[in-house]
């Protein structure tokens, strides 16, 4: 009976820690992401800031939640043609030497920094 309790009790920590190591490499890293940021020069439409686009019709990214973002790049990267894509010439073009891990490293940086989109009560 020990036996099978260690074995159960292993089985579970190699669950929880596998379950740790893809949580850290989903949630994204926000170095990387920065310099991916500069790399593509966002900031030429988003702003310096993330948050002061250059023309009201682009979005404020900064303080954005990650998954909201994450999920926007990709839908960029399907195009307008997919079933769930987003059609938008410049940000086609951006994204589309982007990968999975690229654009969770964006998202998560971005969803790092304090931004003005704000839930008033």
């Amino acid at each position: 009976m020990t036996n099978f309790v260690n074995k159960c009790v292993m089985a579970s920590l190699l669950t929880f820690t596998s379950l740790l190591s893809f949580n850290a490499v989903a949630s994204g890293n926000i170095d990387s992401g920065k310099a991916l940021m500069k790399k593509y020069n966002c900031a030429a439409c988003h702003g310096e800031d993330y948050n002061s686009p250059l023309d009201s019709s682009y979005p404020k990214l900064a303080g954005q939640h990650a998954d909201y973002l994450k999920h926007a790049l990709l839908t960029y990267k399907r195009g307008g043609a997919a079933v769930n894509g987003r059609s938008n010439a410049i940000m086609g073009a951006q994204v589309k030497p982007l990968s999975d891990k690229d654009i969770a490293d964006i998202s998560a940086y971005l969803g790092s920094l304090k931004g003005s989109l704000v839930v008033r009560k």
